[in-house]
């Protein structure tokens, strides 16, 4: 917030983004009339405060929100924020050191993300699992396909929404083919190589069938991980099973129920009543983690609700038009 104010008091954060280049010269222009400023953060910054958002109790159930694309990209512009990925890591090390947090659940509603963003999130839930050995529940709202399934597939318990949408098994690489553009405008693209496949996956030239045989010997390595994954979470199915299923399709909460990929079918309040359960709690406190300025009064705040495109929002295709190598992504993206 800004308030303009009869002093010579004045503070800004500084840093090289757009947001303080705008206040910069918002400060330099307003200043000239007389009057000086002083600058109070924006939302979003300093560190997690706790929040109530339900229930009664000494006894906690973390709500964490896994929504959006999921990327260890940070978001910046006029309000930066931390990645998905950093925000997860440091709600789970502060739930850590909090002997009242006594089960987690995983508000999930993703389409999915690049292949090491949903792995890294997957390992930091298991970690935290394992030390702090309380119930974890994944509650799948409108979608939580590919990255997002995989994340829920390190929880103790799946529950989706009756009209979830699920699955999405699989890997996608992302590129982009320049080169027709490029010769409509007159533009060349060259590259100088200390071997023929140093350029490999450039949008500036066609790639070649030993460089897609290449590529897709990745994507298989990063497909027969996705699942183990899955297996692991679904020790009932057989992996013949499992690929059976993994084919990219995608499924209702129904089908998914009745193939085995989630265990039960319900809504978010279920989740919380599960986790209780499974913690062996007669009553609990939701609490969830916020930055100051935010604001939450119920288990449904801030929920995001990214349609099958949304998670282009959060990825940087130009940067694979400018030369960007391609990204391997746990993405449903249709």
């Amino acid at each position: 917030m800004i308030r303009p104010i009869c002093s010579r008091n004045s503070s800004v954060l500084w840093r090289p983004t757009m947001r303080n280049r705008f206040l910069a010269l918002l400060f330099v222009g307003l200043s000239v009339s007389g009057c000086t400023f002083n600058f109070t953060l924006l939302p979003g910054q300093g560190p997690l405060q706790e929040m109530q958002v339900g229930g009664t109790g000494a006894a906690k159930v973390l709500l964490i929100e896994v929504s959006g694309m999921i990327s260890s990209q940070e978001k910046d512009g006029l309000i930066p924020a931390p990645s998905l990925l950093a925000r997860i890591k440091e709600q789970l090390a502060r739930a850590t050191q909090d002997d009242q947090v006594k089960a987690v659940v995983l508000r999930i509603n993703s389409p999915g993300g690049t292949v090491t963003a949903s792995d890294i999130i997957h390992h930091e839930l298991k970690a935290f699992k394992a030390s702090k050995k309380i119930p974890i529940i994944a509650s799948i709202m409108d979608l939580g396909t590919s990255g997002g399934y995989y994340i829920a597939a390190a929880a103790d318990t799946v529950l989706a929404h009756p009209s979830s949408v699920t699955g999405s098994i699989g890997v996608i690489m992302l590129t982009i083919n320049a080169r027709g553009l490029l010769e409509k405008v007159g533009v060349e693209a060259t590259a100088v190589t200390s071997g023929p496949r140093k350029d490999m996956g450039s949008p500036f030239r066609v790639m070649t069938p030993e460089e897609r045989a290449i590529f897709q010997g990745l994507i298989d390595s990063f497909y027969q991980r996705f699942l183990t994954i899955v297996q692991e979470g679904r020790p009932q199915l057989q992996m013949e099973q499992i690929k059976k299923l993994a084919d990219g399709r995608i499924y209702t909460g129904d089908q998914a129920k009745a193939v085995g990929l989630v265990d039960d079918l319900g809504y978010l309040e279920d989740a919380i009543e599960l986790a209780k359960k499974k913690a062996k709690l007669p009553e609990a406190r939701v609490v969830t983690y916020q930055r100051p300025g935010e604001y939450s009064n119920n288990i449904y705040s801030k929920l995001l609700v990214p349609g099958p495109l949304a998670g282009f929002a959060d990825l940087d295709i130009m940067a694979l038009a400018r030369g960007g190598t391609p990204q391997f992504m746990y993405l449903w993206m249709p």
